[in-house]
Protein backbone atom coordinates (compact mmCIF):
# COMPACT_ATOMS: atom_id res chain seq x y z
CA UNK A 1 0.00 0.00 0.00
CA UNK A 2 1.52 3.29 -1.08
CA UNK A 3 1.98 6.10 1.37
CA UNK A 4 0.20 8.66 -0.79
CA UNK A 5 -3.05 6.69 -0.64
CA UNK A 6 -3.14 5.93 3.09
CA UNK A 7 -1.26 8.70 4.89
CA UNK A 8 -4.52 10.40 5.94
CA UNK A 9 -5.76 7.12 7.46
CA UNK A 10 -2.48 6.61 9.30
CA UNK A 11 -2.45 10.16 10.71
CA UNK A 12 -6.05 11.31 11.24
CA UNK A 13 -7.67 8.10 12.46
CA UNK A 14 -5.22 7.48 15.36
CA UNK A 15 -5.40 11.18 16.28
CA UNK A 16 -9.20 11.05 16.45
CA UNK A 17 -9.19 7.86 18.51
CA UNK A 18 -6.56 9.27 20.87
CA UNK A 19 -8.71 12.35 21.47
CA UNK A 20 -11.66 10.16 22.53
CA UNK A 21 -9.46 7.89 24.63
CA UNK A 22 -7.75 10.85 26.29
CA UNK A 23 -11.12 12.35 27.24
CA UNK A 24 -12.30 9.09 28.79
CA UNK A 25 -9.06 8.66 30.75
CA UNK A 26 -9.55 12.19 32.13
CA UNK A 27 -13.21 11.41 32.88
CA UNK A 28 -12.18 8.24 34.75
CA UNK A 29 -9.71 10.30 36.79
CA UNK A 30 -12.44 12.80 37.68
CA UNK A 31 -14.85 10.04 38.68
CA UNK A 32 -12.19 8.58 40.98
CA UNK A 33 -11.01 11.85 42.53
CA UNK A 34 -14.03 14.19 42.32
CA UNK A 35 -17.05 11.93 41.80
CA UNK A 36 -19.70 14.50 42.72
CA UNK A 37 -18.62 16.79 39.87
CA UNK A 38 -19.56 14.09 37.36
CA UNK A 39 -22.93 12.62 36.44
CA UNK A 40 -21.47 9.11 36.69
CA UNK A 41 -20.19 9.59 40.25
CA UNK A 42 -23.33 11.39 41.42
CA UNK A 43 -25.61 8.71 39.99
CA UNK A 44 -23.48 5.98 41.58
CA UNK A 45 -23.88 7.61 44.99
CA UNK A 46 -27.61 8.00 44.42
CA UNK A 47 -27.98 4.32 43.54
CA UNK A 48 -26.33 3.32 46.81
CA UNK A 49 -28.79 5.50 48.71
CA UNK A 50 -31.60 3.92 46.68
CA UNK A 51 -30.54 0.41 47.68
CA UNK A 52 -30.34 1.47 51.32
CA UNK A 53 -33.81 3.03 51.12
CA UNK A 54 -35.32 -0.07 49.51
CA UNK A 55 -33.76 -2.36 52.12
CA UNK A 56 -34.93 -0.27 55.08
CA UNK A 57 -38.54 -0.17 53.88
CA UNK A 58 -38.64 -3.38 51.87
CA UNK A 59 -42.21 -4.32 52.71
CA UNK A 60 -43.56 -1.18 51.01
CA UNK A 61 -41.00 -0.77 48.24
CA UNK A 62 -40.25 -4.32 47.09
CA UNK A 63 -42.47 -4.01 44.01
CA UNK A 64 -40.85 -0.67 43.17
CA UNK A 65 -37.40 -2.28 43.34
CA UNK A 66 -38.39 -5.14 41.02
CA UNK A 67 -40.02 -2.81 38.49
CA UNK A 68 -37.03 -0.45 38.48
CA UNK A 69 -34.59 -3.29 37.93
CA UNK A 70 -36.82 -4.76 35.25
CA UNK A 71 -36.73 -1.47 33.31
CA UNK A 72 -32.95 -1.36 33.68
CA UNK A 73 -32.62 -4.91 32.38
CA UNK A 74 -34.85 -4.05 29.42
CA UNK A 75 -32.58 -1.12 28.52
CA UNK A 76 -29.44 -3.26 28.65
CA UNK A 77 -31.19 -6.01 26.68
CA UNK A 78 -32.09 -3.53 23.95
CA UNK A 79 -28.50 -2.31 23.68
CA UNK A 80 -27.12 -5.87 23.71
CA UNK A 81 -29.55 -6.91 20.96
CA UNK A 82 -28.68 -3.87 18.84
CA UNK A 83 -24.95 -4.50 19.29
CA UNK A 84 -25.11 -8.16 18.29
CA UNK A 85 -27.30 -7.36 15.26
CA UNK A 86 -24.80 -4.76 14.07
CA UNK A 87 -21.99 -7.20 14.85
CA UNK A 88 -23.68 -9.81 12.64
CA UNK A 89 -24.13 -7.23 9.89
CA UNK A 90 -20.43 -6.31 10.01
CA UNK A 91 -19.47 -9.99 9.91
CA UNK A 92 -21.70 -10.51 6.89
CA UNK A 93 -20.10 -7.56 5.10
CA UNK A 94 -16.57 -8.76 5.86
CA UNK A 95 -17.29 -12.29 4.66
CA UNK A 96 -19.23 -11.16 1.60
CA UNK A 97 -17.72 -11.58 -1.83
CA UNK A 98 -19.15 -8.23 -2.89
CA UNK A 99 -16.55 -5.49 -2.89
CA UNK A 100 -18.08 -2.73 -0.76
CA UNK A 101 -15.32 -0.32 -1.63
CA UNK A 102 -16.21 0.00 -5.30
CA UNK A 103 -19.16 2.31 -4.71
CA UNK A 104 -17.02 4.72 -2.66
CA UNK A 105 -13.82 4.58 -4.65
CA UNK A 106 -12.47 7.98 -5.73
CA UNK A 107 -15.35 9.76 -3.95
CA UNK A 108 -13.61 10.37 -0.60
CA UNK A 109 -10.07 10.80 0.71
CA UNK A 110 -8.04 7.98 2.15
CA UNK A 111 -7.15 4.47 1.15
CA UNK A 112 -9.71 2.14 -0.43
CA UNK A 113 -7.55 -0.96 -0.73
CA UNK A 114 -8.76 -4.40 0.24
CA UNK A 115 -6.65 -4.48 3.40
CA UNK A 116 -7.77 -1.06 4.67
CA UNK A 117 -11.41 -1.84 3.93
CA UNK A 118 -11.12 -5.08 5.91
CA UNK A 119 -9.49 -3.22 8.82
CA UNK A 120 -12.38 -0.72 8.95
CA UNK A 121 -15.07 -3.38 9.16
CA UNK A 122 -13.14 -5.63 11.53
CA UNK A 123 -12.63 -2.75 13.98
CA UNK A 124 -16.35 -1.99 13.87
CA UNK A 125 -17.07 -5.67 14.38
CA UNK A 126 -14.87 -5.80 17.47
CA UNK A 127 -16.40 -2.68 19.02
CA UNK A 128 -19.94 -3.97 18.61
CA UNK A 129 -18.87 -7.39 19.91
CA UNK A 130 -17.30 -5.99 23.09
CA UNK A 131 -20.31 -3.72 23.57
CA UNK A 132 -22.55 -6.78 23.42
CA UNK A 133 -20.38 -8.62 25.95
CA UNK A 134 -20.45 -5.68 28.40
CA UNK A 135 -24.22 -5.32 28.20
CA UNK A 136 -24.70 -9.08 28.58
CA UNK A 137 -22.58 -9.10 31.73
CA UNK A 138 -24.45 -6.10 33.10
CA UNK A 139 -27.74 -7.99 32.68
CA UNK A 140 -26.24 -10.82 34.75
CA UNK A 141 -25.47 -8.46 37.63
CA UNK A 142 -28.89 -6.77 37.41
CA UNK A 143 -30.57 -10.17 37.62
CA UNK A 144 -28.56 -11.01 40.73
CA UNK A 145 -29.62 -7.73 42.34
CA UNK A 146 -33.22 -8.48 41.38
CA UNK A 147 -33.10 -11.66 43.44
CA UNK A 148 -31.09 -10.34 46.38
CA UNK A 149 -32.50 -6.88 47.04
CA UNK A 150 -35.70 -8.20 48.61
CA UNK A 151 -33.80 -10.37 51.06
CA UNK A 152 -31.04 -7.90 51.91
CA UNK A 153 -30.88 -6.50 55.40
CA UNK A 154 -28.48 -4.70 57.67
CA UNK A 155 -28.43 -7.62 60.07
CA UNK A 156 -25.76 -10.27 59.90
CA UNK A 157 -28.22 -13.06 59.14
CA UNK A 158 -29.11 -11.84 55.65
CA UNK A 159 -27.41 -10.52 52.53
CA UNK A 160 -25.74 -7.21 53.32
CA UNK A 161 -27.13 -4.12 51.60
CA UNK A 162 -23.57 -3.06 50.74
CA UNK A 163 -23.07 -6.26 48.75
CA UNK A 164 -26.26 -5.66 46.76
CA UNK A 165 -25.23 -2.05 46.08
CA UNK A 166 -21.83 -3.27 44.87
CA UNK A 167 -23.45 -5.73 42.46
CA UNK A 168 -25.75 -3.01 41.15
CA UNK A 169 -22.80 -0.69 40.66
CA UNK A 170 -20.85 -3.33 38.71
CA UNK A 171 -23.82 -3.77 36.43
CA UNK A 172 -24.05 -0.06 35.74
CA UNK A 173 -20.29 0.22 35.16
CA UNK A 174 -20.47 -2.54 32.55
CA UNK A 175 -23.52 -0.91 30.99
CA UNK A 176 -21.69 2.43 30.80
CA UNK A 177 -18.64 0.81 29.20
CA UNK A 178 -20.89 -0.94 26.69
CA UNK A 179 -22.58 2.35 25.80
CA UNK A 180 -19.25 4.15 25.37
CA UNK A 181 -17.99 1.38 23.08
CA UNK A 182 -21.20 1.74 21.09
CA UNK A 183 -20.66 5.50 20.83
CA UNK A 184 -17.04 4.90 19.86
CA UNK A 185 -18.24 3.01 16.80
CA UNK A 186 -19.71 6.22 15.37
CA UNK A 187 -16.35 7.78 14.34
CA UNK A 188 -15.20 4.42 12.97
CA UNK A 189 -18.43 4.17 11.00
CA UNK A 190 -17.52 7.51 9.44
CA UNK A 191 -14.19 5.95 8.44
CA UNK A 192 -16.03 4.15 5.63
CA UNK A 193 -16.47 7.60 4.04
CA UNK A 194 -12.93 8.71 4.76
CA UNK A 195 -10.46 9.46 7.59
CA UNK A 196 -11.24 13.18 7.67
CA UNK A 197 -14.73 12.47 8.99
CA UNK A 198 -13.27 10.23 11.71
CA UNK A 199 -11.20 13.10 13.06
CA UNK A 200 -14.02 15.65 12.80
CA UNK A 201 -16.52 13.30 14.45
CA UNK A 202 -14.10 12.51 17.30
CA UNK A 203 -13.49 16.20 17.94
CA UNK A 204 -17.24 16.93 17.90
CA UNK A 205 -18.03 14.10 20.32
CA UNK A 206 -15.75 15.41 23.09
CA UNK A 207 -17.68 18.64 23.92
CA UNK A 208 -20.97 16.75 23.53
CA UNK A 209 -19.93 14.06 26.00
CA UNK A 210 -18.43 16.68 28.31
CA UNK A 211 -21.79 18.41 28.65
CA UNK A 212 -23.45 15.08 29.35
CA UNK A 213 -20.85 13.79 31.83
CA UNK A 214 -20.27 16.76 34.13
CA UNK A 215 -22.40 18.71 36.58
CA UNK A 216 -22.17 22.48 36.37
CA UNK A 217 -23.12 24.61 39.36
CA UNK A 218 -25.40 27.52 38.57
CA UNK A 219 -23.73 30.60 40.18
CA UNK A 220 -27.00 32.51 40.72
CA UNK A 221 -29.09 29.64 42.11
CA UNK A 222 -27.22 28.58 45.21
CA UNK A 223 -26.99 24.82 45.40
CA UNK A 224 -28.87 24.11 42.18
CA UNK A 225 -26.99 22.27 39.49
CA UNK A 226 -27.12 22.04 35.73
CA UNK A 227 -26.72 18.45 34.59
CA UNK A 228 -25.63 19.30 31.08
CA UNK A 229 -27.69 19.28 27.93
Amino acid sequence: MEWRTCYLDVVLVPMGLMICMGYHVWLWHKVRTQPLTTVIGTNARGRRFWVSSIVKDNEKKNILAVQTLRNTIMGSTLMATTSILLCSAMAAVVSSTYSVKKALKDSVYGSHGELMTAVKYVMLLLLFLFSFICHSLSIRFFNQVNFLINCAADGGGAIAAEYVAELLERGFVLSTVGNRLFYGAVPLLMWILGPVLVFLCSVAMVPLLYNLDFIFAAPDKGNHFNYGV
